[in-house]
């Protein structure tokens, strides 16, 4: 199961995140979403759990937990929507043409 970790420090590190579910059951993959500017953390990030059962036992006692003065929100992590990029405008209408002018002389 993937669970979707948010409000954490921006101390926290993948290792840290793998730690606090560790408890729970075998951790396939931990990680912390960082911004790809400044490499700093963005204060939430995924943890992928094998055992279902286990997943949801520390969903249950992990969400609200205050890890580094901060009260952490765990929860399943919903499949990613597909993004549109639909921003109001129709393609590219008023586009120039640099591929040649019609005064080409052999």
């Amino acid at each position: 199961m993937n669970i979707y970790v948010s409000n954490l420090s921006f101390n926290v590190q993948d290792e840290d995140l793998r730690e606090f579910f560790a408890e729970y059951g075998e951790v396939s993959s931990a990680k912390v979403i960082m911004d790809k500017f400044t490499n700093r953390s963005r204060g939430f990030g995924f943890v992928e759990m094998a055992d279902n059962a286990a997943a949801q036992k520390a969903i249950q006692e992990l969400d609200g937990a205050t890890v580094e003065g901060r009260a952490i929100k765990v929860s399943e992590a919903k499949p990613r929507e597909e993004r549109s990029n639909n921003f109001g405008g129709g393609g590219g209408g008023n586009r120039r043409s640099f591929s040649g002018g019609g005064n080409n002389r052999y």
